[in-house]
């Protein structure tokens, strides 16, 4: 499927259980409509790589997902060779057979695709997402930015492979760094910020089923008052849909203190954050 429209698209998307705003819906709207890749910042969960998630499943596409890390290189995104084969074909080849023999060991049926080539190749077929590309180093960033420039590589042995269709790209960060402007050139860009409480209580009744206005609208309204604290980890929607998960699964019709006490677990991800959401529960359930 192919959204000819913004309002085209929110509908497809939330047909897929994602509430986009109207800012995320004309940025991916944009970004399919000119073949760019998409560069989508915001605190970890709110919901920026759901969103190649459900674009794939809006275009009947393959995911297929590179995650980034510190000393992640070229070769583990890109290909590398089945070295086992190649020594099982290397013992069957004549050792006269000199450069031919050579040959025989890189051929296709040897290499072995990593998500860059992969999306290559099965072009408009794929939805690419690089997830946390701020993790990665500037070496790296840099391959990408060639790569997303000319939507080919080229494997020495085999040649330059270019895709016949641009797939759909979607970029990832945290900011855990800054990146560098070229690569933002290369791409659109949104700001994925937290939902106002109406949305976020949209969302949770969407992503939960079978919990109530009111208990999601105050679990969107306390997850909205632990962001207002001084935590390391502020929760996201993500955290909310769990929180109204955790709640659900107790049974519990309302977010009271003893059941906010029990569950908060569900929302807050870290030690020293769960000390200071204790102390301000009153406050967070007031």
């Amino acid at each position: 499927m192919s959204p000819t429209s913004v309002e085209d698209l929110e509908c497809a998307l939330a047909g897929e259980s994602y509430l986009a705003d109207r800012g995320l819906a004309v940025a991916l709207f944009l970004a399919l409509s000119m073949e760019r890749p998409l560069l989508l910042e915001g605190e970890p969960g709110v919901g920026k790589t759901e969103v190649a998630r459900t674009l794939a499943r809006i275009q009947g596409a393959e995911l297929i997902r590179l995650q980034c890390y510190e000393g992640i290189d070229a070769s583990q995104a890109l290909y590398e060779w089945n070295y086992a084969r190649q020594l099982l074909q290397a013992r069957t080849l004549d050792r006269a057979d000199g450069e031919h023999g050579l040959d025989e060991l890189y051929r296709e049926e040897f290499l072995v695709e990593r998500p860059l080539l992969a999306a290559l190749r099965r072009g408009s077929g794929a939805v690419l997402l690089i997830d946390e590309v701020d993790r990665a180093d500037d070496e790296f960033e840099a391959f990408l930015l060639e790569v997303l420039a000319d939507f080919s590589v080229t494997v020495p042995e085999i040649g330059t492979i270019t895709a016949e269709s641009r797939p759909t790209v979607v970029l990832t960060s945290n900011r855990t760094r800054e990146l560098h402007d070229a690569l933002k050139r290369r791409c659109l860009y949104h700001w994925i910020d937290y939902p106002d409480v109406d949305r976020e209580t949209e969302i949770v009744k969407l992503r939960v089923p079978g919990v109530s206005e009111s208990l999601a609208r105050s679990i969107a309204e306390a997850t909205a008052r632990l962001r207002e604290l001084d935590l390391i980890k502020p929760p996201g929607p993500a955290e909310s849909i769990d929180w109204a998960a955790s709640v659900s699964a107790l049974a519990a019709e309302r977010l009271d203190p003893k059941v906010a006490g029990a569950t908060l677990g569900a929302v807050i991800k870290n030690r020293d954050d769960l000390k200071v959401a204790v102390q301000a529960l009153p406050e967070v359930l007031a």
